[in-house]
């Protein structure tokens, strides 16, 4: 890195130069923080032919039009030049204005200058012999890269000023080939249609051929390097010294004693997982470790006895989710369905034993980040979604550090859980067998979720083939069969099944033994899917009538798309409706002729309900003498027979859909 300081110095001293020179580098690899504390100050301790210079920094990023760039030099060059604000500046301790305070103020008539109230050429009033010109961003400009680099050339060909320009030029190549794309494709088919090009056979796709008219007509890129050829005299690559450059990303953290004292600890652990991550952005890792900031502070404040491997885990996983997501190695919801550390485990236990493809990322993710670093709890709920929505969400925050206290020592787990959760050679041989006995008993009483049974078969199936338990396939089965019925009286329904079965594979040798237990769980898992609805039926139909506001709420978020009244007697529901006042009749009748549209394959399910219903509106009516609530029933009857027209129709469409399925499989075959 010295050298380099020392080369681009050398350039400095120079008695006569007619060139440029750049600094090419990656985004957010520093190169801004190189210029403002490696080379600024060393130009500004220089005097070069008894004149003390000065550094003039730019940055080009949204720069418009060719004026914009001598306004800025004009207000960088003449502020140092007006007593009042240098003193005032030098009082404040402020080196440069604030961008705010230039884009906030005219600075021509701030410094006193005017042209007979014609509009001001800046270009006439700064004043650059003894500047060093500094302009960054390059790529960010949104001015012709060509016209800015003839800009530039005048200060270095002509006024012979040092100049250096900072870039990333891998960026600018991009930019060059796809500005005004549409425009030039637009142009090249029209140019290949008229030499007789764009219908011919030949082997060259059409794609690539606009492509080679495109470079050979919009050749930009051979422009920039005939300009740069003639203005840049040296191009420097820029590889930071991350050490150097990582220490000083920490300085800003001097004032919050345990923070930098834990940071400057763990400083291998930052650079091996800035490392790892396989970019070279630092402001990703700036970021990175701002928000870190907030998680150690919110963990020091209401858990101020986290052990310290956690912390180091929390800091390893807060810069390793944040480059995956910023540096757009992943889209923000690859983590969104894991909700826990034992989630998390669970898939990487299944691919490491089952050799499990299914979830590569997460595999390859935990094996980048956490390799050589053993910890149980590797995955932060709080953390994950702090970083991909900015939302630090306290309920989860607690959630999850009230696992992490309770379950720190997975020796005090129970068995069933280390087996799902922990790679079964982590357990010790002396402990393995207590395990495989604790989790039988609890299979037995039925203590454990009906899902996780499901799950936890598979691996005893997996045992039982490697070895491992003395125990034949048949009686681990009836156990487990035996075990999913009592734990059916506690479990709840499971909604994400396909998801949650994603977390274990199922290797071919073992498939034709889970069928049966799947099907066993699946009949259950649909008996409790019958009774978490009848008890929400039953929740929700007895708020008619007298609590019509928290029916109506109910029964939009949770029945629109469900058939709650399959599971809803319907003599029952006649007499609630029939209870209730005319204008919930009313709203009634159109809440369901409106779901019934939206929703009707959904809902069909609860068709012969709805028919009874309507039967027994039809039934009571019958014979009555004309009154409102008559007339209103009349009309609810007739929407119920409308909306079971609704569901014919839906049916039918299904029929209609499926012989086309058919057809085409027979044509197939």
């Amino acid at each position: 890195m010295e050298d380099l300081v020392e080369s681009i110095l050398d350039y400095i001293r120079a008695d006569y130069t007619d060139y440029a020179i750049m600094i090419n580098g990656e985004w957010g690899s520093g190169k801004t923080y190189f210029w403002n504390h490696k080379i600024k100050p060393k130009i500004e301790a220089m005097q070069v032919n008894g004149k003390k210079l000065t550094a003039v920094y730019m940055s080009l990023y949204g720069i418009s039009n060719l004026e914009e760039i001598s306004k800025k030099i004009f207000i960088e060059t003449t502020q140092l030049m007006d007593k009042n604000l240098k003193k005032y500046m030098d009082a404040s301790g402020v080196a440069n204005i604030p961008e705010y305070a230039k884009t906030g103020l005219d600075m021509a008539n701030f410094f006193g200058v005017t042209q007979n109230g014609d509009r001001l050429d800046y270009g006439q009033f700064f004043s650059t012999d003894d500047k060093v010109l500094c302009f960054d961003d390059l790529e960010r400009a949104n001015v012709d890269v060509i016209d800015i680099l003839g800009y530039i050339n005048n200060f270095v060909e002509h006024d012979h000023i040092k100049t250096i320009i900072i870039c990333n030029e891998k960026e600018l190549s991009t930019k060059l080939k796809n500005s005004n794309l549409e425009m030039k494709t637009f142009i090249a088919t029209y140019l290949l249609d008229k030499e007789n090009k764009l219908n011919i056979k030949t082997d060259k796709p059409m794609v690539e051929r606009i492509r080679d008219t495109i470079e050979y007509v919009f050749d930009k890129a051979n422009d920039y390097e005939r300009i740069k050829e003639k203005l840049i005299g040296e191009t420097f690559e820029y590889a930071p010294e991350f050490n150097y450059i990582i220490n000083g990303l920490l300085m800003r953290y001097e004032n919050y004693p345990d923070l930098i004292r834990f940071l400057r600890e763990n400083t291998n652990l930052i650079t091996a997982t800035f490392n790892k991550s396989g970019t070279r952005n630092l402001r990703i890792l700036k970021h990175a470790l701002n928000n870190f900031k907030k998680i150690y502070d919110m963990v020091a404040k209401s858990y101020p006895n986290t052990n310290n491997r956690i912390l180091q885990t929390m800091l390893i996983f807060t810069i390793a989710i944040s480059f995956e997501i910023k540096a757009g190695k992943i889209t923000k919801d690859k983590f969104v369905n894991i909700n826990s550390n034992e989630e998390y485990k669970s898939i990487l236990v299944s691919s490491r034993v089952f050799m499990d493809n299914r979830q590569f990322y997460i595999k390859e993710f935990d094996n980048n980040y956490y390799y050589n670093f053993k910890a149980e709890y590797r995955f932060f709920k709080f953390i994950e979604k702090y970083i991909r929505t900015r939302i630090f969400d306290m309920k989860v925050f607690k959630e999850n550090m009230e696992v992490i206290r309770n379950t720190i020592d997975t020796s005090q787990l129970p068995g069933y859980k280390r087996l799902l959760t922990e790679e079964y050679w982590k357990i010790p041989d002396d402990q393995f067998d207590g395990v495989i006995e604790e989790t039988l008993n609890d299979v037995k009483n039925g203590s454990i979720e009906l899902i996780q049974i499901v799950k936890l078969f598979a691996y005893f199936i997996y045992f039982i083939k490697k070895d491992l338990i003395r125990y034949d396939l048949r009686t681990i089965k009836s156990v487990f069969f035996n075990g999913m019925n009592i734990a059916s009286l506690t479990s709840s329904y499971c909604d994400n099944v396909e998801e949650e079965l994603s977390q274990v594979a199922v290797e071919d040798d073992i498939a034709f033994e889970m069928q049966e237990v799947l099907i066993h769980f699946n009949e259950i898992n649909l008996q409790l899917k019958d009774k978490m609805y009848r008890e929400k039926a039953e929740e929700i139909f007895k708020c008619i009538p007298m609590k019509m506001e928290q029916f109506y709420d109910k029964f939009d978020k949770e029945c629109m798309n469900v058939p709650i009244f399959k599971y809803y007697d319907s003599f029952q529901m006649f007499q609630r409706i029939s209870c209730a006042s005319n204008e919930d009749m009313v709203t009634i009748k159109e809440k369901l002729a409106d779901r019934a549209k939206r929703f009707a394959n959904e809902i069909e399910p609860e068709m012969p309900n709805i028919k009874k219903l309507k039967q027994i509106m039809d039934d009571y009516i019958d014979g009555k003498m004309p009154s409102i609530k008559i007339v209103l029933l009349q009309d609810f009857s007739n929407e119920l027979g409308n909306i079971i027209e609704i569901y014919k129709q839906a049916q039918k469409v299904k029929i209609l859909e499926g012989e086309e399925i058919n057809e085409v499989e027979t044509v197939e075959e």
